[in-house]
């Protein structure tokens, strides 16, 4: 297979099909071109395999004779040539990977000027202003990106010329100074990099088709692709396209443009553009725009034939389209479209509008309820349920609201001093004048995002948006000096609160207090349309501990309870001293005392639960975690006694902790085996349970109990734990009418239980998979140390393709699932099978656990909407 393709290129299948060999932007560049036949620039795609042959060993030999190819074939139909110096072909060069990512990779403008060129460039336009104005962008960017020259010394060069010139912006320094600014350009160059500005325009083509390539593994994209969950072995292809100007005179202009409004969802096109101006100037926020309405007037024929284009554009891929666009000297070319990023509320809206149809006669087009599901991720989700401000503040200063939600924080100013605030577990707000792709770990981290420039498609707003994150931009009032900003007489400082409110763009001084978001009504819909996909196939429950809780996930719509950890409602203040003389006692009668006492307060916390829940399923799980955990520390009650004393009570407690503390407690004596040890304790747990279910029998409720035996490796084990059991409800149960459901199971959470799952299954009849510790113990790490030190750099270097304590699929703990769930079902056919780790709440982890056949998933109450959503998206993509 060849690795370049032209956009005209005829593909065995639309090019949109195409995007793991063309990359999103080159696959949609050539569906533009050779499907809709839209006015665009031509040019080729380098491929994501040269990309990734490039990664693996080097430039491949092959690519060189290749890009010459395309290259004659561009010349040719654009009827110009790179390097002419009469009249030269000018190209851009961009990054296009499959997924899309905005700002993480670089781009290269103007590419085939040099200082004969920039003449022809000058007299074949007969503007000499714009020819050395474009030279002067591609030297300072060629620079920077392919040679590896700071780009701070370029920007002061450029300041000083506007002053010299006594301008206040770029476009009016006139065409002498611009020239004497690329001569300065060149001799910085040659400085800084210790070689010259390269003349020859197909070395300058392989420099920036490498650095593209090189772009990929950047610090910026690697942690994006990280926190997106994107494969770092995809690569990136390169587009190669014809220039065409945007700055070219006042009859020319560039712009973004949405087929909807991304921030609401409203069927109404908006964008954002500007005159005389090449695209980054809209993207960086450098300059504050004019919208698309604004366009009308000034372009109207050109806003007029962009509508239709937009129209035709959704209709083509039923979905909300983002588009780039330049207007050179009145003519309008269309440099890119994708599936546009979109805010939580507006995917909501999009996705139920376009169920019920857009467009007149043959023309109308609509999606179905199925696709509606599909089109709403987890974190479009998450984002309707951002908190919002319950009360009204005095305004500091208003933007524009770029991406919604309330955010509270101390104000940073620079990306990495918002990343050492948050690693000290600050909450922090990122203010900037804009912010740009190196920005991006500050971003990652920050509550919210302000700029004092830029507009609805800078850079800050589309990945903020694309997050989640609330942002405001373009709040020019805000006056940034150093590490303080002004708005009129109030000065911020660094470390100061401000709020955000990313719907309304307004910013208030201090700290906001925040209430719940309430879900637009399209919210309810596609959940109720995702709940009769997923009915009868995957069912979604809540890990809860307590009554409110539980009330709260049934609210949700959860369908039971699917852990509910017993410890948890120990460790209330009430029960700890109870729990402590239980672990203290000396004689049988002591513990039994303080076991009957605990037995009464357990009984009235599973009745809250299974009450909440009555008619659904709980899933009890039986005391797990070790009892040194009741117990103070033993630091602390060493230092206390080395400078204070101990009472008599604390020298228990100090002799109980020092007992039972474990080297490894994590794998010593826990779940079951502290069940072996003290059958006393899992003996009243379960007394408690029954005489809950027994009072909720008599008030004509229906309790479903599911018993589950914590950490059973053997089958010898469970059974032994099940007979304990079986025993209490044998005794409890005896000449009950009415009798609740009970089941007994256990929790699958070391390699061994999976691998052994068909003895388990003998004496179980369900497996709860606990993929929190079956991953720690399949790895051999300790989430609790590795997640911040190590796991980073793991990830960064692709010594790992996921974290897997965020997402079990592709590595290799979802085997172990597939293993145990099908040597359990091969023993017995009706074991019910679920999960109960935070995995249950992991849109790819739930499709991996449909497709090994569990019956239900179970997160955390407010996870559930989107277990609800993943589980019918995995129906649907598994058909």
């Amino acid at each position: 297979m060849p690795y370049v393709y032209s956009f005209d290129h005829k593909h065995r299948r639309s090019p949109m099909e195409y995007k793991d060999l063309l990359g999103g932007k080159g696959a949609n560049l050539a569906e533009m071109t050779s499907v809709l036949e839209l006015p665009v620039p031509a040019g080729f795609t380098v491929s994501t395999d040269a990309c990734r042959a490039h990664m693996e060993s080097g430039w491949p030999k092959e690519l060189d004779a290749e890009i010459a190819e395309q290259v004659a074939k561009l010349e040719r139909d654009m009827g110009r040539s790179l390097g002419d110096p009469k009249d030269p072909l000018l190209v851009s060069v961009r990054s296009g990977a499959k997924f899309s990512m905005p700002g993480m990779m670089d781009t290269v403008l103007n590419l085939g000027l040099n200082d004969r060129s920039v003449k022809g460039l000058a007299a074949s336009t007969d503007n000499e202003r714009f020819a050395y104005d474009s030279y002067r962008r591609f030297i300072s960017m060629y620079a920077r990106i392919v040679m590896g020259a700071e780009g701070e010394p370029f920007e002061e060069m450029l300041e000083r010329a506007r002053d010299d010139a006594g301008v206040r912006n770029d476009a009016e320094i006139p065409a002498d100074a611009l020239k004497d600014l690329c001569e300065r350009y060149k001799e910085l160059v040659k400085e800084t990099t210790g070689k010259p500005f390269p003349q020859k325009p197909m070395k300058q083509l392989r420099g920036a088709i490498e650095a593209v390539f090189s772009s990929w593994d950047r610090p910026r994209a690697i942690a994006y692709r990280v926190r997106e969950r994107i494969d770092h072995r995809l690569g990136t292809a390169v587009n190669v396209q014809a220039m065409v100007f945007g700055n070219r005179d006042d009859d020319s202009g560039t712009g973004v443009g949405f087929t909807r409004d991304a921030a609401t969802g409203e069927n109404k096109p908006y964008g954002d553009f500007l005159v005389n101006a090449q695209g980054e100037d809209v993207v960086a926020g450098i300059r504050n725009t004019q919208t698309l309405e604004d366009m009308a007037d000034v372009f109207p024929s050109i806003h007029d034939e962009l509508l239709e284009i937009f129209v035709r554009l959704e209709r083509h891929y039923e979905d909300m389209c983002d588009t780039e666009f330049t207007i050179e000297q009145g003519k309008l070319w269309m440099l890119q479209t994708r599936i546009g990023k979109r805010t939580g509320a507006a995917a909501l809206k999009m996705a139920v509008d376009m169920t019920k149809g857009t467009g007149k006669g043959k023309e109308r087009w609509k999606i179905s309820r199925e696709t509606a599901v599909t089109r709403v991720s987890a974190d479009n989700l998450d984002a309707v349920l951002h908190a919002q401000f319950d009360s009204v503040g005095d305004v500091l200063a208003t933007g524009l609201g770029a991406s919604p939600g309330a955010a509270v924080g101390k104000v940073y100013f620079t990306a990495d001093d918002a990343a050492d605030a948050a690693d000290a577990g600050e909450k922090v707000v990122l203010v900037r004048n804009e912010t740009s792709p190196e920005d991006v770990h500050g971003m990652m981290v920050a509550e919210g995002i302000l700029t004092a420039r830029g507009g609805l498609v800078s850079h800050a707003a589309v990945v903020a948006r694309g997050w989640g994150t609330p942002a405001i931009v373009g709040a020019e009032a805000i006056k940034i000096s150093g590490k303080q900003f002004t708005v009129g007489d109030v000065t911020v400082s660094e470390g100061d609160v401000i709020s955000l409110d990313g719907t309304s763009g307004e910013v208030v001084l201090g700290e906001m207090t925040m209430a719940s978001a309430e879900p637009p009504a399209e919210f309810h819909t596609i959940l109720e349309w995702a709940d009769k996909i997923r009915k009868g196939k995957l069912a979604v429950r809540a890990n809860a501990d307590s009554g409110e809780d539980a009330a709260n996930a049934r609210e949700l719509g959860a369908e039971g309870i699917g852990l509910c950890r017993t410890e948890h409602m120990f460790l209330a203040p009430d029960r700890l001293p109870v729990v402590r003389r239980m672990i203290l006692a000396d004689t049988a009668e002591e513990e039994e005392a303080a076991l009957a006492e605990l037995r009464d307060v357990q009984q009235a916390d599973f009745e809250e639960v299974l009450e909440a829940m009555d008619g659904l399923p709980v899933t009890i799980r039986l005391l797990d975690p070790p009892l040194h955990e009741f117990l103070p520390s033993v630091e602390e009650l060493r230092i206390k006694e080395a400078t204070e004393g101990l009472s008599d009570r604390e020298r228990a407690e100090l002799t109980a902790a020092q007992n039972w503390a474990e080297h490894n407690p994590m794998i010593g004596t826990r779940g079951v085996r502290l069940g072996v040890i003290k059958p006393g304790l899992y003996a009243m747990q379960v007394r408690a349970l029954l005489d809950a279910a027994a009072a909720l029998r008599k008030r004509k409720k229906n309790p479903i109990v599911e018993i589950m035996i914590p950490l059973t490796v053997t089958r010898e084990e469970l059974a032994l734990a099940r007979s304990w059991v079986q025993e209490e409800i044998d005794v409890a149960l005896k000449g009950m009418r009415n009798k609740p459901e009970i089941t007994i199971g256990t929790m699958i959470e070391t390699p061994r239980a999976a691998i052994r799952a068909d003895e388990i299954a003998e004496v179980s009849d369900f497996f709860s998979f606990g993929t929190n510790d079956l991953t720690q113990l399949t790895f051999g790490f300790s989430r609790d140390d590795v997640e911040s030190r190590m796991m980073p750099a793991y990830l960064e270097q692709g010594l790992l393709k996921r974290n897997p304590f965020d997402t079990i699929d592709q590595t290799g703990v979802g085997d172990l699932v597939a293993l145990g769930a099908e040597r359990g079902r091969a023993t017995k056919k009706k074991l019910k099978l679920g999960v109960c780790g935070e995995h249950g709440g992991d849109p790819e982890s739930i499709d991996l656990f449909y497709r090994v056949g569990l019956d239900y998933v179970s997160c955390s109450p407010f996870r559930v909407p989107i277990a609800r959503l993943s589980a019918a998206q995995a129906v649907i993509a598994n058909r």
